[in-house]
């Protein structure tokens, strides 16, 4: 006899493409609810990506007489941003499929403020070193995340939401080389030069942390089905996109993180007093504000970014060139030349989410790009400050920006062209 027929079980209800490979997928903020402070939240991590770098870059000669460092230990310090993100950006794709994104930022602003005290309160190389590293590895992860996250909740504003970080993360790096420098002086130490951004760190904190108590929540009441839901594994360590984007993130890095580093001391070495040298400096981030707020929503409206890669490189030539056979003639006009050539920071970063077709995708072709780029980096500001030592001058690590420049540019061509890592 034959059995009754039984009901067939309903189809499961369509899910939406960006959600179902998203690290963390049920976690998401409603737009409508969180949409503006997962945006605010945003801006002030971003504000705080580069603070605690450039405050060192200007109070360089002070650290070094201050903990009485060489000049190949003071090119480990400048390395040492480069060193942090490299290792601990690596981690974050992992962090994210176990942990909702917005408790990670809670710990990783509270790591860079507890840091960035710590640091300043000791009078040991090695401490020191240790409490930055701290510091740093709570930018790290932020470095990692943001991309993502502009994937998550502003998938139709990429370019300006970016933009809109970018520029903040300039802000933040303008004000702290700016200002490094007065605040020292006004209380007659260092350390007060470079501590005071530990504040900034902490008011960050503050919209991440009902962000991540509604995470918690949302990840108790999942459904059994939900939390089985594995996302595609994107491996972009397996592509030539991936590479590239990684060489290019690399190499433009490297050369950041030199200028950070040491084009304060480039200036004092020219001439120009500590508080001038610092103004400079931040000059170089002050002029790449508009261009911070232009670059990502230029670079997602043209069908090729070869005009872009060739531009940049060509304002970084004219800069370095002027650096090395002018620094004192012409300062304001290599200090607009690096801004436009440091375009390249915000160009890259729009890549990444312009390369990937997902939120999962974005977040490793983001890890994968800054991480492996960052050990790139990490040779900028320690040849600078060796070749620096060793010459006592700058035209050889001028000459070594240059090499890193010709390499830049080989990847940023080959990244030109619209592709996703996911087809890859």
């Amino acid at each position: 006899m034959t059995p009754p027929p039984t009901a067939a079980p309903a189809p499961p209800a369509p899910v939406a493409p960006g959600p179902a490979h998203d690290p963390g997928a049920g976690r998401r903020t409603h737009p409508a609810t969180g949409g503006a402070l997962v945006l605010v939240g945003m801006l002030l991590v971003a504000l705080n990506l580069r603070a605690a770098v450039t405050s060192l870059g200007a109070l360089l000669d002070e650290i070094r007489d201050g903990l009485g460092l060489s000049g190949t230990t003071a090119g480990l310090v400048t390395t040492l941003p480069t060193i942090a993100f490299a290792g601990l950006g690596a981690l974050t794709p992992w962090l994210v499929r176990r942990v909702a994104p917005a408790r990670v930022l809670v710990i990783a602003m509270l790591a860079l403020a507890v840091g960035q005290v710590l640091r300043v309160t000791t009078d040991s190389t090695w401490v020191f070193l240790l409490t930055s590293a701290l510091a740093l590895a709570g930018i790290a992860v932020a470095n990692i995340l943001l991309p993502m996250l502009v994937k998550q909740h502003f998938p139709h504003r990429t370019g300006l939401v970016t933009g809109a970080y970018t520029m903040a993360l300039t802000v933040g790096t303008t004000v702290a080389a700016a200002s490094a420098v007065p605040i020292a002086h006004a209380f007659g130490s260092w350390r007060a030069g470079l501590g005071v951004w530990a504040g900034l760190a902490a008011v960050a904190v503050l919209p991440w942390v009902p962000l991540a108590l509604r995470a918690r929540a949302a990840a108790r009441r999942a459904t059994p089905t939900a939390a089985v839901v594995t996302p595609t594994r994107v491996r972009p360590a397996r592509t030539r996109l991936g590479w590239a984007m990684a060489i290019y993130f690399g190499a433009q890095s490297l050369s950041g993180y030199a200028i950070m580093g040491w084009l304060a001391q480039l200036f004092r070495d020219a001439g120009y007093q500590p508080e001038s040298a610092g103004l400079l400096l931040a000059g170089v981030t002050a002029l790449g504000v508009p261009i911070a707020l232009v670059m990502p929503t230029l670079a997602g409206r043209l069908a090729t970014l070869r005009p872009l890669v060739l531009g940049l490189t060509a304002a970084s030539t004219l800069a370095y060139l002027g650096l090395a056979l002018a620094p004192q003639g012409a300062a304001l006009l290599w200090v607009a030349l690096l801004a436009v050539g440091q375009g390249a920071f915000p160009m890259i970063l729009t890549t990444i989410g312009l390369r990937a077709r997902t939120a999962e995708g974005t977040v490793a072709l983001s890890a994968f790009a800054q991480s492996t780029g960052y050990v790139i980096a990490a040779l900028g500001p320690l040849m600078v400050g060796i070749l620096y030592e060793v010459t006592g001058g700058w035209t050889a690590p001028i000459g070594f920006l240059l090499a890193a420049l010709a390499v830049q540019t080989a990847a940023g061509l080959a990244i030109a062209r619209p592709r996703y890592v996911e087809d890859e």
